[in-house]
């Protein structure tokens, strides 16, 4: 389950190799949505320590400011919200599809034309 709030803050922190405050900061800003204990501590789940990972590369290697991170992201997670649209849709029409082939099966009626009859046993 990817989407479990697991890890505190320093934990998560020292997975991606930030500062605890670089991750406050992401989450001020909303690029990433920890998890929270009833009494206020983050938790950070796998899918988090990916998200931070991805915002790591952005920033360091594309060399993306917050707000060209922040458009990514946005578009990532539309982009897998149409995925996950797209596939219920595909299942929908699979079982649709299947509906209809069964009820041909249950219409099929065997044609014999009258120039070759139905062989006699």
């Amino acid at each position: 389950m990817p989407e479990r709030p697991r890890y505190m803050i320093s934990v998560a922190a020292e997975f991606v190799g930030m500062h605890p405050q670089t991750l406050r900061l992401y989450e001020a800003k909303g690029l990433v949505r920890p998890g929270r204990t009833p009494g206020g501590t983050r938790l950070y789940s796998d899918a988090d320590i990916e998200r931070l990972q991805l915002i790591q590369r952005l920033t360091t290697e594309l060399g993306l400011n917050l707000a060209g991170v922040e458009h990514v992201l946005r578009l990532q997670d539309e982009l897998g919200r149409l995925q996950a649209r797209m596939d219920r849709i595909e299942r929908e029409l699979r079982a649709e599809i299947s509906k209809v082939h069964k009820s041909y099966r249950r219409e099929l009626v065997l044609y014999r034309s009258s120039q070759h009859p139905a062989p006699r046993s």
